[in-house]
């Protein structure tokens, strides 16, 4: 087995489909060239040693048979849970220092979480248990979300920072686990996928989310199915009594269209800047029929739609983070600096932007 060494992964940004991995629909995601990664040395004893450079807190320490039951709360959490997990399938984890770095935005919606799951997960698979599929690596390193850290996502952050290639987005399918890797190559057509952090942060360990995937659950139960995404007319939501669980199954149901919409556009190779309108329609949803935007999130959609781009949305969870924009690449500068002014003008904090390049998934780099 390999012992010590640097691994990575990716952040991701989703180009279409929010909100639709855990009511079994279909998401497009692409990596970032942003990651995080993880040097992994092994030890002599039984302690797993987490440390950060990104948090001041310094290094937890933990004995790797008191993972279950231990207290630690924070980024913490998250890469032990991973070494949890690993335990709890009966791997063969021992003692090891886990050392972390990264520059994906925290906070940003564009799954730094995930990030270091994966960049975690792929350091343990390499040294303790070389057999786990990039499937398995998956479902491990989403479980350790789900059950040890208190988050009710679905799969989407950890595929994409697994399966994700350079070049291309990550057409999946939730339900079957089908996946598909669709070329995504916006340089060739003169444009770029700007992406603004607007700097109010999102924290989905509160009860937002959860609320949202509660109510996703609800409908589909009084819709008379196990999940949402077997709903594929919108007309189909008008029997639900409730207008929230409504405005919920609509935006689920119509999301999953885009996607595959989206996905036909560019697998037939047509113009991407005829994306641009799903993406904007698909933030009007988030907003209106989900609510899962901010002032921010509008007010950098809306600026960069009036300055020239094809079309713009939230990504992410919601409740803060970042948008994307579709735009030409002579005009990132100037669709950025209007946002900033737009924003300076609000009081609200100063945006960061960059573009996002379609990026490789986790792997090892040292």
């Amino acid at each position: 087995m390999t012992r010590d060494g640097v691994w990575a992964a990716p952040g991701r940004v989703n180009i279409i489909g929010e909100h639709t991995d855990y009511n079994g629909g279909y998401m497009l995601p692409i990596a970032l060239p942003h990651t995080v990664s993880c040097t992994a040395t092994g030890r002599a004893d039984d302690t797993v040693r987490v440390c950060s450079l990104q948090q001041r807190s310094g290094a937890v320490s933990a004995p790797l048979a008191r993972l279950d039951d231990l207290s630690i709360t924070g980024w913490a959490r998250y890469p032990l849970g991973v070494v949890h997990e690993f335990q709890r399938r009966g791997y063969p984890v021992s003692g090891v220092d886990l050392t972390l770095d990264g520059n994906v935005p925290a906070g940003a919606g564009l799954s730094s979480s995930a990030a270091v799951e994966c960049a975690v997960g792929v350091a343990l698979r390499d040294m303790f248990a070389p057999e786990i599929s990039d499937a398995e690596l998956v479902d491990i390193t989403h479980a350790a979300e789900n059950d040890y850290v208190g988050v009710p996502s679905g799969i989407l952050d950890q595929s994409a920072a697994i399966y994700c290639t350079a070049g291309h987005a990550l057409f999946l399918d939730a339900k079957t686990g089908a996946r598909e890797q669709v070329p995504f190559d916006l340089a060739a057509s003169e444009l770029a996928l700007l992406v603004v952090d607007t700097n109010a942060p999102h924290q989905l360990v509160g009860g937002e989310y959860a609320e949202r995937r509660a109510q996703c659950e609800r409908a589909a139960a009084e819709l008379g199915v196990e999940l949402l995404r077997e709903i594929t007319d919108p007309a189909a939501i008008d029997r639900l009594g409730d207008p929230v669980l409504r405005r919920r199954a609509r935006h689920v149901v119509t999301e999953n269209a885009r996607v595959l919409d989206v996905v036909d556009l560019l697998e037939a190779g047509d113009d991407p800047r005829l994306i641009g309108p799903a993406l904007s329609a698909a933030h009007a949803s988030l907003r209106d029929d989900f609510e899962v935007s901010t002032d921010e999130l509008d007010t950098a959609v809306e600026i960069a739609c009036a300055t020239g781009a094809y079309g713009a949305r939230m990504v992410g969870g919601g409740f803060g983070g970042s948008i994307i924009a579709l735009v030409d690449a002579a005009a990132v500068d100037t669709i950025a600096a209007t946002i900033g002014d737009g924003f300076r003008a609000r009081n609200f904090a100063p945006p960061r932007s960059f573009v996002a390049i379609a990026s490789a998934g986790a792997r090892r780099i040292g």
